[in-house]
């Protein structure tokens, strides 16, 4: 439908968006956004700045799930949905700024951040961009290099919607991912104290009903196994053998077995998963959470 009614209609158009037919996976969805987090945490001044500016309290699970419905509405949504939600976000970006109160990781204390840094808005896209390919590869199919091209350039104008300026990303995929697997193996790699204690919290330890709790070791096994190993060790994330062999076997498994599903259970929103997860961290009076340092009252 090239050119058609859907081109006017929505950012990433059904059946021409490779970004809409990665997110437009509910196992996506559910779990590319874990592994953002973990990855996204080891950039100190990114991170810190967020949490300084967003700090959620005792609900950080609601604040993830927000996050992913956002995500969601922009990429699955009609254009009118997503220019709401972009609105949302553009207003809350505007309040993070300012300069650190002490220092995160490299950076030293009175090191300004602001959500408008092009160079941060690069990394908070790489870390989308990066784990949302990495878990439709690893659970739907893998892509030949001119869909991670057309899947990258979906990506960039992800970017933009968000205000992040093309002439400051790649170009190409091939490009980013050398750029990306190069600040992934910098030696100022790192992440914050807080981060090493908030991140695998928030990425492994949601809040569900008892039946899902099963669901939800299978799936930090899968997030585990698509993490960088660098990224692991950062985190102290054990990995054995043993344990990547399983991963081999269950993301071999789920690619073998995805069309057998149907449709509707493969793919569309997650909003009902997201609220779940919202409404038991609300029933359970909340998570608790490392204190962050220096935040403002």
């Amino acid at each position: 439908m090239a050119g058609g009614v859907d081109s006017e209609e929505h950012y990433f158009p059904p059946g021409e968006s490779l970004a809409r037919r990665v997110h437009g996976e509910r196992a996506v969805g559910l779990l590319y956004g874990q592994r953002a987090l973990l990855i996204g945490a080891l950039e100190p001044l990114t991170y810190t700045g967020t949490m300084l500016s967003t700090w959620s309290g005792n609900r950080p699970f609601e604040r993830l799930a927000r996050t992913a419905k956002i995500q969601e509405t922009v990429f699955l949504g009609t254009r009118a949905e997503a220019d709401e939600a972009l609105a949302k976000v553009r207003r809350l970006h505007e309040k993070v700024k300012g300069e650190l109160p002490e220092a995160a990781g490299p950076f030293p204390a009175g090191t300004p951040y602001s959500a408008f840094d092009p160079e941060l808005m690069l990394w908070t896209l790489a870390v989308i961009a990066d784990s949302g390919r990495e878990m439709y590869e690893t659970l739907v199919r893998p892509l030949d290099p001119e869909e991670r091209e057309a899947l990258w350039r979906d990506y960039v104008r992800f970017g933009e919607l968000f205000g992040l300026p093309p002439g400051e990303v790649p170009a190409t995929h091939v490009e980013f991912k050398a750029w990306f697997d190069g600040r992934l193996a910098a030696p100022d790699l790192q992440t914050t104290e807080h981060g090493l204690e908030m991140a695998p919290l928030v990425a492994f330890r949601q809040p569900v009903p008892a039946p899902a709790r099963g669901n939800i070791a299978f799936q930090n096994h899968i997030i585990k196994g698509t993490l960088p190993e660098r990224v692991r060790r950062i985190f102290g994330i054990r990995w054995s053998a043993a344990h990547e062999a399983g991963f081999r076997a269950v993301a071999a498994a789920s690619r073998a077995t995805h069309d057998r599903f149907p449709y509707r259970m493969r793919r569309g929103r997650n909003d009902v998963f997201f609220d779940v997860v919202t409404e038991q961290e609300r029933r359970r009076g909340g998570t608790v959470t490392p204190k962050l340092s220096a935040r403002p009252s």
